[in-house]
């Protein structure tokens, strides 16, 4: 789902606009090396929703019995029938093998096939071919013989549907150390957790730590000969999370273009090495942004000042479209916004204006709807994957399960039917119907002895939903070091419908925010909602926090909280 080439295939295939037309380099071009394949795409014809197009493969290494050629589309295109070719279509992937008659691929020697499709908006020439996996039109385009010590790239990953779907996590060796050290803590150790980059610094490391090529080296060593995905978490943005103190960041609101070109830039430039080519590589994009736009600016009773400022700077949507432009170039990387949680923007009042607003973001500053893979929800928070107990259309004692103090009128209970309802308003809105969701179950199974066995008494509807819901928080809108909870599902890919995955965003055992006020050189101020005494504002219904206490300074190691989170994880631990 890239939406524009890398900087070397730009070079080496030129695109005829006017005809639609991918001139492959032909080998043996002055200056320019044989290429181990050549593809040259042609859409011959083109009535605005369909296209017929013709495809020749070269080969220019050993030869071949069979073959495969496969390219990912960057919009709507589907493949409607083909000729001496069987074609296969999952997503925007594509594939084409030979026919049983034309299987044979001498070395120098070319195959043709056709095909007809379909589309709507753009029909863009493909920006990447393979052929048997190694990518066309590009120098030494194959997979590289890894040194003793450097694994190496096992060649150039292939967008797919969903890039979880057959290959591991990358387990980050920095928190797996934290985990393993905590007494019991080797029963979760080897579960993958995200990158955070939540500063400039991070990227080169901080105070001795792994920067990004760090991390990027590392998971090529533990992805060996399989597919692998290594998650990053996109998270400095001018003006950062404008309704929380706690997860400020070093970036003033005006500060857009530091963001660009000191931040963003030289991420992209590491994702987009050769290197790392084989390794699919997932970004969440900018956490507790986008969603702030629209609860917590004016005249709601929950708008702070700072929010205020970035709405009408749009520095947040620049931001989320200048990272989504830079960082989707690159072929093998996946882009998923974040998208609150269903204690958010499951309301009708937040519902379909955060998609619309998303959607802005997404195309700006040169980002398409191209470069969003997908959207990731309750990202480091804590509401219930699925609440069994209950559900959104039940009703007690002559009143609807939305009428209690605890749902308040929202549309939704849990993330997963959140996560599938707002899919629909985002492809409704304009977003591919190919995305997918994540949902990050680091902090949300509510286990332990406090997880209720059935629905309560239907005495009311509030005993009906106090005494059945697994989310055991005063209210929905705390998320500071919450007392109780436990770990969640592990991490897994293509658990439901419509979901990519499970995935462990938020590393277990890292602080929300201090308790009291640390001095910090983080840019992290003190919020009151990480303080176990205080007593709410309206974004939690003015309820006390129900925070731990004795918490350290915002994503540095919680000894108590990891403790109880291995305690109360649902599934539980062996």
């Amino acid at each position: 789902m890239s939406r524009s080439r890398t900087a070397i295939l730009a070079a080496l295939a030129l695109v005829a606009g006017a005809s639609g037309t991918a001139l492959a380099v032909v080998p043996g071009d002055a200056g320019i090396a044989a290429a181990p394949c050549t593809v040259d795409y042609k859409v011959q014809n083109d009535w605005g929703s369909g296209f017929t197009a013709s495809v020749t493969v070269t080969n220019n290494s050993a030869a071949k019995s069979s073959w495969a050629v496969k390219w990912s589309y960057a919009g709507s295109q589907k493949v409607t029938n083909a000729w001496n070719a069987k074609v296969t279509q999952s997503g925007a992937a594509v594939t084409a093998a030979n026919e049983s008659y034309n299987g044979t691929l001498a070395t120098g020697g070319s195959a043709s096939f056709g095909f007809q499709g379909t589309y709507s908006g753009s029909n863009a020439v493909p920006a990447t071919f393979t052929l048997d996996g190694v990518t066309c039109n590009v120098d030494g385009g194959g997979p590289t013989d890894p040194g003793p010590t450097d694994p190496g790239p096992t060649g150039p990953s292939t967008k797919v549907d969903n890039p979880y779907a057959g290959a591991k996590m990358y387990v980050n060796p920095e928190w797996s150390a934290k985990a393993a050290a905590e007494p019991g803590g080797s029963r979760v150790s080897n579960q993958p957790t995200a990158v955070w980059l939540d500063r400039i610094a991070a990227i080169n490391g901080v105070n001795g730590g792994m920067g990004l090529r760090d991390h990027l080296d590392a998971a090529l060593t533990q992805k060996g000969s399989g597919e692998l995905v290594i998650q990053l978490v996109i998270y400095n943005l001018p003006g950062r999370d404008c309704a929380a103190l706690a997860s400020n960041g070093e970036l003033g609101p005006t500060e857009i273009d530091k963001y660009k070109t000191q931040y963003i830039d030289p991420i992209a430039a590491i994702l987009a090495d050769s290197k790392y080519a084989g390794l699919r590589i997932v970004n969440t994009i900018e956490i507790d942004s986008l969603p702030n736009l629209v609860t917590n600016t004016g005249s709601r009773p929950t708008a702070t000042p700072q929010c205020d400022v970035m709405k009408a700077n749009g520095n947040y949507q620049k931001g989320v479209g200048y990272a989504l432009n830079k960082l989707g170039d690159a072929p093998n990387v996946y882009n998923y916004i974040d998208a609150g949680h269903h204690g958010w923007i499951g309301w009708d009042d937040n519902f379909a204006p955060s998609a619309a607003l998303f959607k802005e973001a997404a195309t700006t500053e040169g980002a398409t709807v191209n470069d969003v893979h997908g959207f990731i929800t309750n990202t480091a928070n804590y509401s219930a994957l699925k609440e069994n107990n209950f559900t959104i259309n039940d009703n007690v004692a002559g009143k609807s399960v939305r009428e209690s103090k605890w749902v308040d009128w929202n549309r939704y209970v849990d993330e997963l039917s959140f996560a599938q309802g707002f899919r629909n308003q985002l492809v409704t809105t304009g977003f591919n119907s190919g995305i997918g969701m994540l949902i990050d179950t680091s902090r949300n199974g509510w286990g332990g002895t406090a997880r209720p066995a059935g629905p309560g008494a239907t005495t009311t509807v509030d005993t009906y939903i106090e005494g059945g819901r697994y989310d055991r928080r005063i209210h929905i809108g705390n998320w500071c070091n919450q007392a109780g909870a436990g770990l969640g599902e592990r991490p897994q890919a293509a658990p439901a419908a419509g979901i990519d995955a499970y995935v462990w965003v938020k590393p277990p055992g890292e602080s929300d925010g201090s308790s009291s006020a640390i001095p910090n050189d983080e840019g992290k101020g003190f919020d009151r909602m990480c303080d176990p005494t205080y007593t709410g504002n309206p974004r939690n219904g003015n309820n006390m926090s129900g925070a731990l206490p004795n918490a350290p300074v915002s994503g540095h190691w919680f000894s108590a909280q990891f403790q109880q989170l291995m305690q109360n994880a649902y599934p539980p631990l062996p």
